[in-house]
């Protein structure tokens, strides 16, 4: 008999249906954890490969494929969000709106890496004028990916400081990511969540923040587990819609969230399969490379585990009447 798989997921809508000593057929022990541990996961994954199936933010994903890391994704993506309210900063820096940060310093919350950082520096890029280049940005942390290296205008906390008290003492203009309490500190971006639904109407904008990932040597061993574990994560994120859009629906952000998308779109609001996603794919894949996280531009359909790159049936109908 296999022996059981070792799973790592965070506490999503999506993934609750999983708990449990079974998943895609198989023995597993299923890890369902919070965002700290789920952070701390991530790097045992990309550094150590401590699991055979991990939840990972999806630049880290795509970082350690750039450095030959073991692992292969699968089109299953748990968690997805609007960073337009990701870019803040004190009274002055939002009267001057975020175009003014061009040639200027802001923080990133931990790494240069992190996704949410990639995904609004994407959007200061190809919606403000704000070249990444342009800026110098400072990092409060390190990189999941060790080898990772950074550009010159990538700088580090100095020691002894940190994120809050340069921006409140004008050393950064803005900060991307990361939670603060400063008086008047708030989003640079006007009406962040109207703004992404926005982008999400007028561009296709829906970023993808984490996906499934598979230790690369278990997709070689068995090469039904792909499809099942696609299958297994669809099935769930089939029960967490059920309660979504039920009589007594989840009240968390992440679910909020996802009931305006699907009342804007009229369709599923967690698609899973590289198709739906390709073109977001794509946007982030470009947002990477221009921000000097690739070298390489990889062809997103090189991303995903063979035969599972062409699965469907993982973008479920909405109930009567949000359709």
């Amino acid at each position: 008999m296999s022996p059981p798989l070792r799973v790592l997921l965070g506490r999503h809508g999506c993934t609750a249906a999983l708990e449990g000593d079974r998943l895609a057929g198989r023995p597993a022990e299923v890890r369902l954890v919070d965002e700290t541990d789920l952070i701390g996961g991530f790097r045992q994954m990309v550094r150590d490969e401590a699991f055979d199936v991990c939840e990972l933010a999806i630049t880290t994903y795509l970082c350690a494929r750039a450095h030959g890391k073991r692992i292969l994704a699968l089109p299953v993506f748990l968690v997805r969000a609007f960073h337009h309210g990701a870019v803040l900063g004190l009274p002055a820096a939002i009267a001057a709106g975020p175009a003014a940060l061009a040639g200027a310093r802001v923080g990133v919350n931990r790494g240069y890496t992190v996704t949410t950082g990639v995904w609004a520096r994407g959007i200061l890029d190809d919606e403000h004028g704000v070249e990444p280049s342009s800026v110098t940005w400072v990092r409060s942390g390190d990189e999941h990916v060790l080898e990772q290296r950074l550009p010159a205008n990538v700088e580090q906390v100095p020691a002894g400081r940190d994120l809050a008290d340069l921006l409140a003492g004008g050393d950064l203009a803005a900060v991307i990511g990361g939670r603060f309490q400063l008086e008047g500190i708030g989003p640079v971006i006007p009406s962040p969540l109207e703004a992404g639904l926005q982008a999400l109407e007028r561009r296709g904008h829906y970023p993808v923040n984490h996906c499934l990932v598979v230790r690369e040597a278990l997709l070689e061993e068995d090469q039904r587990l792909g499809g099942a574990l696609f299958e297994a994560f669809v099935s769930a994120k089939a029960a967490y819609l059920g309660r979504l859009f039920g009589a007594d629906p989840p009240g968390g952000q992440d679910d909020q969230l996802y009931r305006r998308v699907a009342e804007r779109t009229g369709s599923d609001p967690l698609p899973y399969g590289l198709d739906p996603n390709r073109e977001v794919l794509e946007e982030l894949v470009r947002h990477a490379q221009r921000q000097q996280l690739l070298a390489v531009a990889p062809p997103v359909d090189q991303l995903f585990a063979e035969g599972t790159d062409r699965m469907d049936g993982g973008v479920l109908p909405l109930p009567t009447g949000l359709g």
